[in-house]
């Protein structure tokens, strides 16, 4: 059974910084490619970021230059280094994987920005 668990998230001021995690288990992790998206209030889930098997990395555009997606194939682990945080980056943030026909999901972890 497949099951990621996202961690990291809090609150934080404007022009901050954090570090989310999101921990794989029950795939072999290495071979896949893994997102990072987000929902805010009232808004539909976008993707934020992907990382492929060989670490080639894509990021949607708002947070090009801030953002940075990594995993440790070891660990079994994805992370998405958030800097320079805006009000606009506030939301649930979900760590995704397409794998073995399906798709899943992390519950997510919350940013807020507040200050």
């Amino acid at each position: 059974q497949v099951h990621l668990v996202e961690s990291g998230g809090g609150l934080v001021q404007p022009g901050g910084s954090l570090r989310l995690s999101c921990t794989a288990s029950g795939i072999n992790f290495r071979l896949y490619t893994m997102n990072w998206y987000r929902q805010a209030v009232g808004k539909q889930r976008e993707l934020v970021a992907s990382i492929t098997s060989d670490h080639s990395r894509n990021y949607t555009d708002s947070v090009k230059g801030r953002f940075t997606i990594s995993r440790d194939n070891v660990r079994n682990r994805v992370f998405l280094e958030m800097n320079s945080l805006k009000p606009e980056d506030a939301a649930a943030y979900y760590c995704n994987v397409r794998a073995r026909g399906s798709v899943f999901w992390g519950r997510g972890t919350q940013v807020t920005i507040s200050g």
